[in-house]
Parts: structure tokens; C-alpha cells; sequence
């Protein structure tokens, strides 16, 4: 059976007895540093463990409840599976109190216990009065019917109890994800001597063994895991859902910091510009007005921003937006991740909500169709997401790690994903040697459409002309497209019947030239001059003064010869009939089958005694076309292979 992994936080306000209720229950005093010692407050994140009855391991996450320290807080909280809402006996709920739920209920913890604690320090009138002003302060919130428990971690009264009560909750807190790139959010960083660098944080998703390459984002630098523990005991892996210890190989302490993350790599991609829903809290003291900058908390990172709001120039208390939140620094994220925002002076939580979009790009307010696509990217399916940013790629189309970077769906439920929209159609998957490609099929078909399109509007201005080259006809698509897709493009059409390729020429197939009787008479005109003039063709400048009448017209029919075949192009200026060809290695061939060997004075002889002009470039047609070969000064048929 999987080992049942759940990291418990706890939330309060200041001096409740939050660390001294971990202290009770883990027998672990999560204030390490020397400050907290000497001030009797909690400002760091600390880090216990408990082994449940059951065999349950609880990590737990000790926050400071400090207004001061509450960046710190939402660090701690944003990878927690479950809350203590810590409440003391003789102050009930106070200001951070209130503040740390909301952070909670921002960034999606559902499941939550409350603990009342210095129980000793009251009698159970007052603590009865206290228990009624908890759940009304609860009423509306994730915790609005969580168990209460009161306790004191001076006397031990309730600690056997609130054990008990944890150990049925944690069982219905489910397990985070271990399939999928490893990510771990940093929330400390140290040396230990021997070591080297150590990081440790929460395991949000995935698992990560010894041995393993990562990366560190957003700063994308390269370590190697040398060891793991998991709740203090070395491990050979860790999975999502653990408090997390890895050794780094490859990077010293000062180049990380809390609010990097550990991730395999590939999995993530560092972004200034993120896509949101937004939910601004009831108890914001003001609205909240487009452009006003903030602080930003995703994973344990803290980082400044503005936000855009769309569809509106502010929001009340209380309501709710689609945004983009556009960053001082970049940030790494996945879709789905929860985020906290705090007003920039002074620092109170106003806010927070869910990523839509981790590597959006700027978009424009006054685009209407902007809001109506942050919408899609809410309330769509993981397909319609999918087929969204598909056909904003256009020709370009995406990469599958391109694809799971903007849905955060990796592997195989990605591959499953992708099979059924090609299965239904929705999308067209084109492999190449280095990627596999996907385009939205609409676009892919408006694409293939647009093929045909252009080769009808060009045989209906140039109907002398047999089509386009493969890369002229590629260069009047859209600009994006990779030649693969075009290839693949082509490929189809001409399995359908619809295009024919001869050679480097594309058309339609139901195309032909069919000249009038006065073309057909130029045609017959020009194609005898130069049969006519045998090894001594005239140039097309000298065919254009022949035929001046219309100089446009005689360039296709010159252009339609050389395609048919009619006349042979061995230089740019230099054509000669086909017959007068077929006639030179005729004559060649007969030759050489007597004679073993020709030199070039040979060769005149053949060709009627022709200028050097027009002999040296038949030469090298032929040795081009495997008649001859050249040896020295002289010429022998090549040898046919068989």
C-alpha cells in the first residue's frame, strides 16, 4: 500500500500557540533561529513531523502569525494539503486570524481542522462563548464545518484527542499527484558541511530519485540530486505531498534563493506575463482599480507586478475578474496553481485566485475578443484549452512539450488527451525527425484550402503557364508554416487527386494549357527556329526581337517549350532543341562505341564543326546526363550500371 502523504499547516494570529501546540504534538521546536528564541515569536517557516496511529506520516509547517511575517506565511501555506486553524481560548478570532483563512482558502486548501488552545487558561462558559464567535467568524468558508478542538500544550489536556481527530482527517485529504515532472518550491537553502548545498520545501507534484538531472527555475540552472530526505530520514526518492530535502550538485547556496523551484526538466518555463481569475476579498479596503501594482506570492516567491484587468477598469470588494498580472520578474507556474496578491504599501492580503494561462503573452484591453478568451481559458474543458491555444499558433501550430507547458499536462494523460481530438478530428499531428508538430485541423484544412486557391488564381492570370515552383507557391502561404507540414500538405492533396507535381512544378490537376490557333502558330514559330538552327541555337533575346509583336506572350510559350520537354536548357542563356540533343548523343554514342575514347576535336567533328560557345557546354550536359564520363582531355561512355 502507497505510503499516504499530507503536509498539515498551521494559521493564526500572533502569540496563539501555534509553536508551542507543534512542540507539544511532535516534541520538535520549529523556532531555530536565534532571534525567535530571544523575542518569543515565530518569523521563519518551521518544519516538524508526526506519526500517526494509524502509521501516518504528517509533515507539519509551523507559520509565523506576525502581520510583519505574513509573506513569510503564505510561503509556508502554499504547499499545504491541510490547515490548523489556530485559535487561543482567552483572545479568540483576531486580525490574523481572519487574514491567514483567507490566504488559505486563496490558495485551495479545503480541508481544515480548528484548534482552540490555552484551554487551561479559561473556564468553559467563556469557552463556550469563544467556540459560538469561532463558527460564526467561520460561517461562508472552507471551514465553516470543520471539527473544533480545544486543547492546552501546557497541561497535555486534548493533545491525545486532537491526534485522534487528526488521524480520521488526514484520511480524507487526497494525495497529490505523483505521476508527472517533479517540482519542488524552495522555502530554505543551507550548507551542510561534507555536503554541500541543501534545499528543502514541499513536493507539489511528481517524484524525483537520486541520480536524477534538474533544473532550478526561474534562473534555469543545471544540478543533479545527490541525496533526499524525506521527514528528516534519507530516502531514495521523494514523492508529491512530502516535506523535502535534496542535496544539489552542481550549484552553491548563494546562487539559489526561497521562491526558486526544483523541477525536472522541461517542466516549466519562466514568464513575465501570467493569465488569471481573480478574486478580490470582501475585506479589501478599497476597490481594486486596473494598472495598481501589487505583490505577487506563487509557490514561496514574492514578486512585484500590476494588474490588468479586462472587461473592467476596477473591481469592488468582493468580485471577481479576469486579469493578467504582468511581472517585475519572472515567474515559473502551472495552470491550475493558486496565487495570493498583497497591496503594495501597506502590505495586507487583498486578494488571490488561479493561474490560467503560466506563459501567456501581452494582450490588449482594448481587443474585446481578449476577455472572451480569458473566459474560454476559465471555464473551458482541458481540450477546449488545448484546441484555444492550437489555433491561436495558427500555421505555426505547437510542439507536444509546447502544448503541456500551457496546459502543465505532461506524458501519458497528455498523449490521451491529444489521441482522442485526433480521433474526433480536432486536431492534425505532423512528425518530423525532431518533434512531433500539432495544428488545430480547421487551420490545417484552411491551409491545404488555401493551396488550392492560390494555384486557381494563378492558372486563371497565367494560363500558359503549366503552375508554380514547390517553393514559389510556399512562399504565398502563410509565413509561419514549416516546410514539413507544407510537404505533408502537398502530399495529401496529390494522394486525393486534387494537385500534380512534375518535377519542381505544382498544379491543379484538372489544369491544362490549351492555346488558340494564334499561339499555336507562335509556338510551332519559335519551337522551329530552334530545331532549325541545330548546335548553334539562337539566344532568347534573339527569339524576343524575332517575335516582338508580344514579348510577354512569347516568354510563356518559350517558358511552356522547356516544360514540355520541346526545348532543353543547358545554360541559362543557352537552349537547344530536344531533337538537336537527342541527335548529339545519338551521334556521340555511335562514336565512342567505335572508337573507345573522343577528344574535344573529336566532338566538332560531330557537331558540324560548332563554336567553342556552344561544344563545351554539351559536353558537360552530357557527363551531367551519364552518357560520358571525362577522363584527362578525353571523354568514354560511362559504363550503365546493371
Amino acid at each position: 500500500m502507497a505510503e499516504k502523504r499530507v503536509i498539515l499547516g498551521t494559521a493564526g494570529h500572533i502569540d496563539h500557540g501555534k509553536t508551542t501546540l507543534v512542540k507539544a504534538l511532535t516534541g520538535i521546536d520549529t523556532d531555530r533561529l536565534k532571534e525567535e528564541k530571544e523575542r518569543g515569536i515565530t518569523i521563519e517557516l518551521g518544519f516538524a513531523h508526526l506519526t500517526l496511529p494509524s502509521g501516518v506520516r504528517l509533515g507539519i509547517v509551523d507559520v509565523p502569525g506576525h502581520e510583519r511575517f505574513v509573506k513569510n506565511m503564505v510561503a509556508g501555506a502554499s504547499g499545504v494539503d491541510l490547515v490548523a486553524l489556530v485559535i487561543a481560548a482567552d483572545e479568540g478570532v483576531m486580525p490574523q486570524t481572519k487574514e491567514h483563512l483567507e490566504i488559505c482558502e486563496l490558495l485551495g486548501v479545503k480541508t481544515g481542522i480548528v484548534v482552540i488552545t490555552k484551554k487551561d487558561l479559561v473556564d468553559e462558559e467563556w469557552l463556550e462563548l469563544i467556540k459560538e464567535d469561532i463558527a460564526e467568524a467561520l460561517k461562508g468558508t472552507f471551514l465553516e464545518d470543520a471539527p473544533m478542538i480545544a486543547v492546552s500544550a501546557t497541561t497535555g489536556e486534548g493533545l491525545e484527542e486532537l491526534i485522534s481527530l487528526l488521524d480520521k482527517v488526514v484520511k480524507q485529504v487526497p494525495d497529490r499527484p505523483a505521476k508527472g515532472p517533479f517540482r519542488l518550491a524552495i522555502d530554505r537553502v543551507f550548507t551542510v558541511k561534507g555536503f554541500g548545498t541543501v534545499v528543502t520545501g514541499t513536493s507539489l507534484s511528481g517524484k524525483v530519485k537520486i541520480g536524477d538531472e534538474v533544473k532550478i527555475y526561474p534562473k534555469e540552472l543545471d544540478a543533479k540530486v545527490r541525496r533526499i530526505q524525506v521527514h528528516g530520514e534519507d530516502r531514495d526518492q521523494a514523492e508529491a505531498g512530502q516535506r523535502t530535502a535534496l542535496n544539489l550538485h552542481g550549484v552553491t547556496k548563494e546562487d539559489l534563493e526561497r521562491g526558486d523551484v526544483v523541477a525536472h526538466k522541461g517542466a516549466l518555463r519562466p514568464s513575465l506575463i501570467v493569465d488569471v481569475a481573480l478574486k478580490y476579498l470582501s475585506s479589501a479596503p478599497k476597490p481594486l482599480q486596473h494598472n495598481t501594482r501589487v505583490r505577487f506570492h506563487i509557490g514561496t516567491s514574492e514578486v512585484l507586478g500590476r494588474v490588468f484587468l479586462f472587461g473592467t477598469d476596477k473591481i469592488e470588494p468582493g468580485s471577481e475578474a479576469l486579469a493578467q498580472l504582468r511581472l517585475e520578474e519572472p515567474v515559473v507556474c502551472w495552470r491550475g496553481d493558486h496565487f495570493v496578491i498583497r497591496s503594495y504599501s501597506p502590505m495586507i492580503t487583498i486578494g488571490g485566485g488561479v493561474v490560467l494561462n503560466p506563459v501567456a503573452f501581452r494582450r490588449k484591453r482594448s481587443q474585446r475578443h481578449q476577455l472572451e478568451e480569458l473566459k474560454l481559458l476559465r471555464d473551458g474543458t482541458t481540450e477546449d484549452v488545448i484546441l484555444y491555444h492550437l489555433r491561436i499558433a495558427e500555421e505555426m501550430g505547437l510542439p507536444f512539450e509546447e502544448i503541456a507547458l500551457r496546459v502543465s499536462i505532461f506524458g501519458e494523460d497528455l498523449e490521451e488527451i491529444l489521441k482522442k481530438l485526433k480521433e474526433h478530428g480536432k486536431i492534425k499531428e505532423i512528425r518530423t525527425e525532431a518533434k512531433r508538430l500539432f495544428m488545430a485541423r480547421e487551420i490545417y484544412d484552411e491551409i491545404k484550402q488555401e493551396i488550392l486557391n492560390r494555384l486557381r488564381k494563378f492558372h486563371e492570370k497565367f494560363p500558359l503557364k503549366p503552375g508554380l515552383t514547390k517553393e514559389e507557391l510556399k512562399q504565398r502561404l502563410p509565413s509561419g508554416l514549416e516546410v514539413r507540414v507544407y510537404e505533408k500538405m502537398l502530399e495529401e492533396l496529390i494522394a486525393k487527386g486534387k494537385i500534380v507535381q512534375e518535377k519542381e512544378i505544382i498544379r491543379l490537376k484538372e489544369h491544362k494549357i490549351v492555346l488558340a490557333e494564334e499561339q499555336e502558330a507562335l509556338k510551332r514559330k519559335i519551337e522551329d527556329a530552334f530545331r532549325k538552327a541545330g548546335f548553334t541555337p539562337p539566344d532568347k533575346d534573339e527569339i524576343l526581337a524575332r517575335f516582338k509583336e508580344n514579348p510577354a506572350l512569347v516568354q510563356e510559350i518559350f517558358s511552356l517549350l522547356l516544360q514540355e520537354g520541346k526545348l532543353v536548357k543547358l545554360r541559362d542563356e543557352l537552349v537547344f532543341h530536344h531533337d538537336v540533343i537527342e541527335e548529339v548523343k545519338k551521334r556521340v554514342v555511335s562514336f565512342l562505341t567505335k572508337n573507345k575514347e573522343m577528344a574535344v576535336g573529336d566532338f566538332r567533328k560531330l557537331v558540324d564543326g560548332s563554336s567553342r560557345k556552344y561544344m563545351i557546354p554539351l559536353l558537360e550536359y552530357l557527363d551531367r546526363e551519364k552518357v560520358t564520363i571525362r577522363l584527362g582531355d578525353k571523354r568514354v561512355l560511362r559504363r550503365k550500371e546493371t
